[in-house]
């Protein structure tokens, strides 16, 4: 009788990664390139800069979209890869839960202690990646659960 083949980690350092910290990336570089600005108020604003518009079909009404509303676009999508990969079971899960806990704590300090992460914006931003800790832990242990049971 030949033993089974290991079945090893696919993905690696990609599956790892938490997705998340690219929407905060982008967050964090476009305040920090406005935050030496010239009034205390520069990093907000260059989040609230309108980069398009779209006609609605509503009385002439346009849609106005932001620099941060493009962001938590981009982190929402990014949360629904991330709620995907939270339903593995596998050492990487575990690491890429540890490295979600890591980006939700950097967040949580960056909105508390910086002035231009105190918006609503980035307080999005760590809400999703709060999910993210919290989904990919409740799974983890609803899937662990499950194989103790039935296993």
């Amino acid at each position: 009788m030949a033993n089974a083949p290991a079945k090893k980690d696919e993905g690696g350092l990609l599956t790892a990664f938490p997705m998340l910290a690219i929407p905060v990336a982008v967050y964090n570089i476009v305040a920090l390139f406005h935050m030496f600005g010239s009034d205390a108020n520069s990093a907000y604003n260059g989040l609230s800069h309108v980069l398009f518009s779209v006609p609605m079909p509503s009385a002439g009404t346009k849609w106005l979209i932001s620099t941060g509303d493009v962001v938590v676009f981009i982190g929402l999508i990014m949360l629904f890869f991330e709620l995907l990969k939270s339903t593995r079971s596998d050492s990487v899960a575990i690491v890429n839960h540890s490295l979600s806990m890591v980006l939700f704590i950097i967040c949580l300090v960056e909105f508390l202690l910086l002035r231009p992460f105190g918006t609503s914006t980035f307080f999005l931003l760590t809400t999703m990646t709060l999910l993210d800790v919290l989904a990919g832990f409740i799974v983890t242990i609803i899937t662990a659960r499950r194989d103790l049971e039935f296993g």
